[in-house]
């Protein structure tokens, strides 16, 4: 058996899927690749069948990001798991993430995370563990007005020490190498965020209240143009899916009062954009969805906590 798996998956990724496949084969012969593929509609299934080494799922519709990983890993039965972006490659240092996440108590390690520009990502590559504040700032769109405040700042760790290894709370599931006994004592990701964002800080948020360690590892990289998929999304479902995942960790997380809070900032926060888009685009699509995320923060806002759990998935048909 090679030393690990590696897990991907792809939406309409023709663009990126190949070149990530082939920097990944150049880095390691070792490692067994599954693709996941959730019905994408361009080329990227021709490119994956294009490489014989690579086992592929493919889905007839879009499962979502987190249940496509869970799909990929269950096919594995490896010790470590990378979870790997297809707008990824060129990864390094792969044995030390193995090494890292093989010690006892520790459920994911991940490494620095470059852009094509060869800038680090600062902000993205590590974070804090949302709190309510963190959700509302991001929510009414404080953090990209003032990205300077101290919320943002202990959020997107701005001044974090990316030459030295050290324990971390929310790496990105763009390149995280996870611990299968981790992963099936923690249930792997969350199908309920659908179809993406959130899923990873909800394993991350998870994995630290059970008790597990995640740690960074300076020796391992990876370059990552990042979004490509959301960037195929129209506006609306953007905010759709976003603002609605948002709600759902919090809903998750959450005391009622926080949850509340957040509500009403979504709820403000979603209204500004939809008014902004319909005047730039001259569409009312991002006004209707706006709509139905409103409803949805009303919801939570008024749900108890047992109720929470089945809002959960109230844009999985948008």
């Amino acid at each position: 058996m090679s030393a690990y798996g590696v897990v991907i998956v792809t939406y309409n990724s023709e663009a990126e899927i190949g070149r990530c496949l082939d920097s990944l084969a150049a880095c390691s012969k070792r490692a067994e690749v599954v693709v996941v593929d959730n019905g994408s509609t361009d080329g990227t299934l021709e490119e994956i069948r294009n490489r014989p080494d690579v086992t592929l799922v493919a889905n007839l519709w879009n499962r979502g990001f987190a249940a496509a990983c869970n799909q990929g890993v269950a096919l594995l039965h490896h010790d470590c798991i990378l979870l790997f972006n297809p707008d990824a490659c060129r990864p390094k240092g792969l044995d030390a993430l193995v090494a890292a996440c093989s010690a006892d108590g520790v459920a994911a390690a991940a490494g620095r995370l470059t852009g094509t520009d060869g800038r680090l990502q600062q902000g993205f590559m590590v974070r804090r563990l949302p709190t309510a504040w963190t959700l509302a700032f991001e929510a009414l769109g404080v953090n990209r007005l003032w990205p300077a405040n101290p919320v943002n700042r202990r959020y997107r760790c701005f001044g974090f020490d990316a030459e030295r290894a050290q324990p971390v709370e929310q790496p990105p599931g763009a390149f995280l190498m996870v611990s299968r006994q981790a992963w099936q004592a923690l249930g792997g990701f969350d199908e309920s965020f659908f179809p993406l964002w959130f899923e990873d800080v909800d394993f991350c948020r998870r994995a630290g209240d059970a008790g597990y360690r995640i740690l960074y590892v300076p020796a391992a990289s990876a370059v990552h143009a990042g979004g490509h998929s959301v960037r195929k999304l129209s506006s609306a479902s953007r905010q759709a899916y976003w603002y609605g995942t948002l709600l759902s960790y919090a809903g998750k997380h959450f005391r009622p009062g926080a949850v509340r809070a957040v509500s009403v900032a979504v709820t403000l926060g979603v209204l500004l954009r939809g008014f902004l888009d319909a005047v730039n685009s001259r569409s009312f699509a991002s006004t209707i969805a706006a709509i139905r995320v409103v409803g949805l923060a009303g919801r939570y806002f008024k749900a108890g906590r047992s109720e929470m759990a089945s809002l959960s998935r109230a844009f999985a048909d948008f």
